[in-house]
Order: C-alpha cells, then sequence, then structure tokens
C-alpha cells in the first residue's frame, strides 16, 4: 500500500471529523501508521469542517497535507476550496445531495454520491458521512470493508449501540455506490 493522503471537508456537524476518525481506527487496527488532524471553525455547527488522515505503512513525517490523494467534498464551498488541491489520479468523492455541480477534474475519479437518499434508505439520515466514508473505501479498496465495519461498531457501543446498524448500513450502502461508480469510471492522469 501506498502512503494515502485523505481530506474530508464540509460544514460542523456534517460528521466528517467522525468519519476521519473511524478510517483512521480502522487502518490502525490493520497495523497501519496513521495521522489524524482535525480542523474547524469555532462554530458548533454550519463552519467549516475537515480533518485530513493520513495512512502509511511507513511513519508518517508531517499530518499536514496541501496535496491531497482523496477528497470527501460534503458541500459546495468544501468542493470548491478543496478540488484543484487533489493530486492527479486522486480521487474526489462528492456529495450530489448538496453539490449541484459536477467535479472538474478529468485527471482524477470522481465519486458522485446521493448520501441523503442512502442514509434515508438506511435508516439514518443522519449517517450520510458514513454513505461518503463508504463510497470512499468502495472506490478504492483502500481499506478492508470489514475493517472500516468494525471500527464503525466499536465508535458506538458504551451505550450508543442502537446506532451501530443504521450507521453499518448506511457505510454499506455507501461502499456499493463506490465500488459501481469505480467500475464505470475511468481516470486518465
Amino acid at each position: 500500500m501506498k502512503a494515502t493522503n485523505v481530506l474530508m471537508a464540509g460544514f460542523g456537524g456534517q460528521g466528517m471529523l467522525l468519519a476521519g476518525k473511524v478510517l483512521a481506527q480502522a487502518a490502525m487496527a490493520k497495523g497501519l501508521q496513521v495521522s489524524w488532524l482535525p480542523s474547524y471553525g469555532p462554530e458548533m455547527r454550519g463552519g467549516t469542517a475537515n480533518v485530513i488522515v493520513c495512512i502509511s505503512r511507513d511513519p508518517i513525517a508531517s499530518p499536514l497535507v496541501t496535496r491531497p490523494d482523496v477528497l470527501l467534498a460534503m458541500n459546495l464551498p468544501s468542493l470548491d476550496r478543496f478540488e484543484r488541491s487533489v493530486v492527479p489520479g486522486g480521487t474526489i468523492v462528492v456529495n450530489g445531495t448538496l453539490v449541484a455541480r459536477e467535479a472538474s477534474r478529468a485527471d482524477c475519479r470522481v465519486v458522485r454520491v446521493d448520501s441523503r437518499a442512502l442514509a434515508q434508505a438506511a435508516g439514518n439520515e443522519r449517517a450520510a458521512n458514513f454513505v461518503m466514508l463508504g463510497a470512499y473505501v468502495g472506490a478504492t479498496g483502500v481499506l478492508p470493508e470489514e475493517a472500516v465495519e468494525e471500527a464503525i461498531a466499536d465508535e458506538f457501543r458504551d451505550g450508543k449501540e442502537k446506532h451501530i446498524d443504521t450507521n453499518l448500513a448506511a457505510f454499506r450502502a455507501g461502499a456499493a455506490a463506490g465500488r459501481r461508480a469505480a467500475a464505470a469510471s475511468e481516470v486518465h492522469a
């Protein structure tokens, strides 16, 4: 596995920091080196929120990333701000529920997913973040899906077990959408 730098971005309250934490935990459980660097505005909800997750077999020199391999954009401001920074040949996962425009990068794999509809079908509209995470994992195979599922289940233990099934269902729906998108897409790096 080559080192992978993932930027997950959205509004505060959309769950991107949590999705990044779950991704980092799943990677650690597989014995990989990980850094998790959150960044958010002073607002509790509605402000900016993003997280950088670096995954590598080798030690990670710095958690700061200016050219991510992957972007998960939950909203239009995030796509507008970070799309150009993704490395050629990278992956951009776009929340089609909130982002009306198409990604403009022909040199990247673009996975567009209707996260709200898939999360609602899974029984938890608030699980759109796990739909997006699933779409990324399904499209790239960065980690085994089972490892991420275990990390999701671990995150919702100790009194929050009632959320495990719907969050897992949302992740699985996103992973299926990501696999379908990857099979249909062609990247010109």
